[in-house]
């Protein structure tokens, strides 16, 4: 194709330029804005049809008077059915009370006179006891092989529990009343601070510091002082001057437990202070 004629040309010619154009492609081409045009246009004026064709036809239908048929509609009796009424229940059994055993009341022998012994009181016979129930009434029934066996009869009085005897001769190590240094603590610490050597340590040569001596002794019942003696010791005599002191020292008031002296183990701590010099 010339150079001129190709910005005039359709582009299918452009195409189909040197091909067989009488083949058929060439002219399907050509004519497929017309036939789409054409396939178009029948589809809408169709669509155009029926819908004309619809609208026709409900105002036809709409011409014609509407009736409405109203019927009379009856319910029919519907019947309940009656409940039949429970039969009763059955009456409980006859209670049967069970046969009675014959009892002879058993007496508790007691040692008295003749003539003191009432008629009701008296013991039965012991072939009689051997063919019957003993029991605490007197009752008439069949004999039984099972013996009951003898109530003792109660007097009434309830003993006491019996509470073990204290033993008032033996060391006791918890009190109600601890026994006291006369006048009190106060005085058994002045008695304590007036006795003591306090310079015991330092003359033997203890270095600064604080010795503490747990002295053990005894309290008899009339307050007199035994078995003293050290628990521990720190050395430099201190064990040896809290003995001596507490050894010399008055009688002291007893331990009370139960409201009666007993011998009490009493323990007394004694503190050493050795200042540096």
């Amino acid at each position: 194709m010339d150079i001129n004629k190709i910005l005039n040309a359709d582009i299918l010619d452009i195409i189909f330029e040197g091909r067989n154009k009488e083949y058929g492609a060439y002219e399907l081409r050509k004519t497929y804005k017309k036939r789409l045009t054409t396939a178009i246009l029948s589809m809408v004026g169709v669509c155009l049809l029926v819908f004309v064709g619809v609208l026709l036809a409900n105002v036809v239908k709409s011409d014609k008077p509407v009736q409405m048929l109203v019927q009379d509609v009856q319910l029919a009796d519907v019947k309940q059915e009656e409940k039949k009424p429970e039969p009763p229940p059955p009456p409980p059994p006859p209670k049967v009370e069970p046969p009675k055993i014959e009892i002879t009341k058993f007496t508790p022998p007691k040692i008295v006179k003749d003539e003191e012994v009432k008629e009701d009181e008296k013991p039965p016979e012991q072939e009689k006891l051997e063919e019957t129930t003993i029991g605490t009434i007197n009752q008439e029934g069949e004999k039984s092989d099972v013996v009951a066996p003898p109530v003792e009869q109660s007097t009434g009085v309830v003993e006491a529990p019996k509470v073990q005897a204290e033993d008032y001769d033996k060391e006791f190590k918890t009190v109600q009343i601890e026994a006291k240094f006369p006048g009190g603590a106060a005085a058994w610490q002045k008695y304590l601070q007036r006795n003591l050597n306090s310079e015991a340590p330092v003359e033997n040569g203890a270095p600064p510091g604080n010795y503490t001596v747990i002295v053990s002794f005894l309290v008899d019942k009339n307050g007199n002082i035994s078995e003293v003696q050290a628990l521990n010791d720190p050395g430099y005599g201190t064990a040896t001057e809290a003995i001596r002191v507490i050894k010399k020292g008055p009688a002291w008031t007893p331990a009370v437990q139960n409201g009666r002296n007993v011998i009490y183990r009493q323990k007394q701590s004694v503190t050493f202070q050795v200042a540096e010099g």
